[in-house]
């Protein structure tokens, strides 16, 4: 069995229906959301968003917001300085460049002020149904440790790796099973290695626990 077939078929048994956990009705709450989720939970994030989005859902609603009120809001998000600077810019673009309609490819995407290539990722697979590997943290360092991905790749070095490994109609959901499998067993600290049945292909524990 090739190793990503192998990983693919825990990641099925542990994240059958692995899902985005942001709450969002349209693509432009989906961005809002995931760009306030830096360096935040996304149980925190949906907390805040609940109340953000029924003041501010739309681009034009946003920016008649106000930087300053947005500050208010979204501050248990913390980083709320940029995070709201950023979101207004990009607003501000979405509504001078695309008439307020969220484009859908990431060249476009990408072009919003604010807007990365993970963020974009994120809003393709998610809120279009687009099939890309979005690459966060989670995914970036379970790719490293499985062999995924080059131990030294940027975010998109891996990216560019998972394409190649990962089916097309499979790449969404195994984006979010990489991030579930990052936060509940391949963790930055402390990962449980005792109970994870990968640990044998593992670079980190070959490296560090054995």
């Amino acid at each position: 069995m090739k190793k990503f077939d192998r990983i693919k078929t825990y990641l099925n048994e542990l994240f059958e229906n692995a899902s985005c956990s942001l709450n969002f009705s349209t693509p432009y709450e989906l961005l809002v959301a995931v760009m306030l989720s830096a360096q935040c939970t996304d149980k925190r994030v949906n907390i805040v968003t609940k109340d953000l989005f029924k003041v501010a859902n739309t681009p034009e609603k946003m920016l008649k917001l106000g930087e300053e009120k947005l500050k208010q809001i979204i501050h248990p998000c913390g980083f709320y300085n940029a995070k709201s600077k950023a979101i207004i810019e990009t607003s501000g673009d979405i509504i001078s460049k695309f008439n307020g309609k969220l484009p859908k490819t990431l060249e476009e995407l990408t072009s919003l002020r604010g807007v990365g290539r993970k963020t974009a990722n994120v809003v393709i697979a998610n809120a279009f149904g687009g099939q890309t590997i979005a690459v966060d943290t989670h995914v970036h360092r379970v790719s490293k440790r499985l062999g995924l991905a080059d131990e030294n790749s940027t975010p998109y070095e891996c990216e560019m790796s998972l394409l190649k490994i990962v089916p097309e109609n499979e790449r969404s959901k195994t984006h979010h099973q990489l991030i579930m499998f990052g936060r509940e067993i391949c963790k930055a600290i402390k990962p449980k290695c005792e109970i994870c049945k990968l640990k044998d292909i593992c670079l980190y524990y070959k490296n560090h626990k054995q």
